[in-house]
């Protein structure tokens, strides 16, 4: 049974968007639209919501305001509203569970990021079990139109981007966009390739064709399975978070990967998603690897 398209809300600009956005992704993929907000109560509160259940009732009417504006804006989907008191981390990895995609707000620029870049985000971004997409507040409707692109990384062997190349090509299928399949390379220090890849770059006539056969033989699979949605080979040499930027501006869409990354102080997202997430002009979908 496919799951709902759930929303994390926490009042922000950022959170509103990215509401309106699930919305809109509900509505084209024909989905129920689940919101989910986790409060504390504070005992320092305002006056007027300093008691615990003035507090409760305070935050359920703003999160029904929000969704009674959005869901204006965009009719269709079943709503459900989810406001639980506990921690947010562990309210968004439950509610990751039991979705189809998750969608948070993020601010992005700068060393000083929202919350969902930071220790909280980032802890649901390595452990959710779906899709996570993060929208900035001034996302668009109009950045999801005819000529605007879902962008993806491949990397490595056809496996290991399986997982994201399927949510471009299914999110291209819904919304009638190409996929631009980025492949980005870096002339190797000594040895680091292996004897065996080296022969298959000499056979293939060099690095860069190596690099375009094999970006080739990832996308030929899903190129059979969704027929019509068009598909950009984008192989260049430069490092992959670098590349990805360089065309995020022709997207409406950016897809990258994820592997977690367990060390002493938890678990930490790869370099290029987290490069990806604060810098690219576009919401972001991080793909947990299968």
């Amino acid at each position: 049974m496919t799951g709902p398209i759930t929303a994390g809300v926490d009042g922000t600009d950022e959170s509103i968007a990215a509401l309106a956005w699930a919305a809109r992704e509900a509505v084209r993929r024909d989905l129920d639209l689940r919101v989910v907000h986790a409060w504390g109560f504070q005992p320092n509160a305002a006056a007027d919501v300093a008691d615990r259940d003035a507090q409760e009732q305070w935050v359920r009417d703003s999160v029904r305001r929000a969704v009674a504006t959005v869901a204006e804006r965009y009719p269709g989907p079943a709503v459900t509203v989810d406001v639980r008191e506990g921690s947010p981390i562990g309210t968004l990895v439950a509610a990751a569970a039991e979705a189809e995609l998750l969608v948070l707000g993020s601010r992005g620029h700068g060393p000083v990021v929202g919350f969902l870049l930071g220790s909280v985000g980032q802890q649901v971004i390595t452990e959710a079990a779906c899709p996570v997409v993060l929208v900035r507040a001034g996302d668009k409707p109009s950045s999801e139109v005819a000529g605007h692109e879902i962008v993806v990384g491949q990397h490595g062997e056809p496996e290991d981007s399986a997982s994201a190349l399927r949510f471009a090509f299914e999110t291209a299928a819904t919304r009638g966009a190409a996929v631009r399949a980025v492949r980005a390379w870096t002339l190797p220090p000594v040895f680091a390739y292996s004897p065996g890849s080296l022969k298959l770059a000499d056979e293939a006539g060099g690095l860069e064709p190596f690099e375009k056969k094999a970006l080739a033989e990832a996308l030929e699979p899903w190129r059979a399975r969704f027929p019509d949605v068009p598909v950009v080979e984008h192989v260049e040499m430069g490092s992959a978070g670098q590349v990805l930027l360089s065309v995020s501006g022709r997207a409406q869409l950016m897809v990258v990967g994820r592997r977690a990354h367990r060390t002493a102080v938890g678990a930490r997202i790869g370099s290029v998603a987290h490069g990806v997430l604060h810098h690219a002009d576009c919401p972001v979908a991080v793909v947990p690897h299968e």
